[in-house]
C-alpha cells in the first residue's frame, strides 16, 4: 500500500488529528474483547525502540478488584493534584488555550477519576530498567523507547472504535500499583490507559495552538 497517495492521506491524517484523550465517552458497559487488545499491542511492538532492545511490557488489567485497587491509588494522586492548582494556579503561559477550553478539561478529568474503576481495561505500558538517577539523555533515550509503541497503541485502538486517555497520575503510587498487579521492581510504569469502546460517532479536531507559534527554524523564536 503507498500510504503517500490521497486518500490513504485523508484516512492517516484523519486518525492522527482525531485521537483525542477520550474519558467521559468512554463506554463504561461494553467489553473489549482480549483479541482486539492483542491485536493492538501486536501493532504497537512495531514502534521504533533504542538500540532495538525491544525491552517493553504492557500489562492488561481487567479483574476488577485490581482496576479498583489502580482507581483508588490514581483517586488519591488525583486529588493532591487537584488541591494544588486550585490553590497555586499557574500564570498564564504564551499562546495557552482560553479558559473554557481548560474548564472542559478539567471536568473530563474529574469525570475519569472518579469512574476510572469501571473502565473495562487499564493499559500499563512498561519498561525494562530504571533511570530515575540516570542523566537526562539516558532517560529520554529510556522513555523513547516506550512511548512510542504506547502511542501507537493508542492509535491502533481508535482505529477500532476504541478510545483511550494518557494518564500519569497512578504514579506517585507506582510502587502500590506493583505490588496490586506483581510487577518486578525493575519494572518502570510509564502510563496509565484506560481503554473502553466510545460513544458516538467520531470525534474533531482539538482545539490548539497554531503550529507556526511554537515552530522555530534554525534559530530559538525565528519562523519562516
Amino acid at each position: 500500500m503507498n500510504l503517500s497517495t490521497a486518500e490513504n492521506l485523508t484516512i492517516v491524517d484523519h486518525l492522527l488529528m482525531t485521537t483525542r484523550s477520550v474519558r467521559k465517552r468512554l463506554d463504561l458497559t461494553r467489553p473489549v474483547e482480549p483479541e482486539v487488545i492483542e491485536q493492538c499491542i501486536e501493532i504497537a511492538t512495531q514502534a521504533p525502540t533504542g538500540s532495538n532492545r525491544q525491552g517493553w511490557h504492557f500489562m492488561v488489567v481487567t479483574d476488577p478488584a485490581k482496576r479498583k485497587g489502580i482507581a483508588d491509588l490514581y483517586q488519591k494522586a488525583f486529588n493532591v493534584y487537584l488541591r494544588g492548582r486550585e490553590q497555586a494556579p499557574t500564570a498564564p503561559r504564551a499562546n495557552e488555550p482560553n479558559a473554557t477550553t481548560q474548564r472542559r478539561v478539567t471536568s473530563s478529568a474529574i469525570y475519569l477519576a472518579q469512574h476510572l474503576h469501571e473502565v473495562p481495561v487499564h493499559i500499563i505500558p512498561c519498561y525494562e530498567g530504571r533511570v530515575e538517577t540516570e542523566p537526562a539523555f539516558a532517560q529520554a533515550s529510556f522513555y523513547g523507547s516506550i512511548l512510542p509503541a504506547a502511542w501507537s497503541l493508542m492509535l491502533a485502538l481508535r482505529a477500532r472504535g476504541i478510545g483511550s486517555a494518557w494518564t500519569t497520575l497512578h504514579l506517585p503510587y507506582e510502587k502500590e500499583a506493583a505490588q496490586i498487579l506483581g510487577i518486578p521492581d525493575h519494572i518502570t510504569q510509564s502510563a496509565l490507559l484506560p481503554v473502553a469502546y466510545f460513544t458516538g460517532e467520531d470525534f474533531l479536531p482539538a482545539e490548539r495552538i497554531p503550529a507556526r507559534n511554537v515552530t522555530h527554524w534554525d534559530g530559538w523564536g525565528q519562523q519562516r
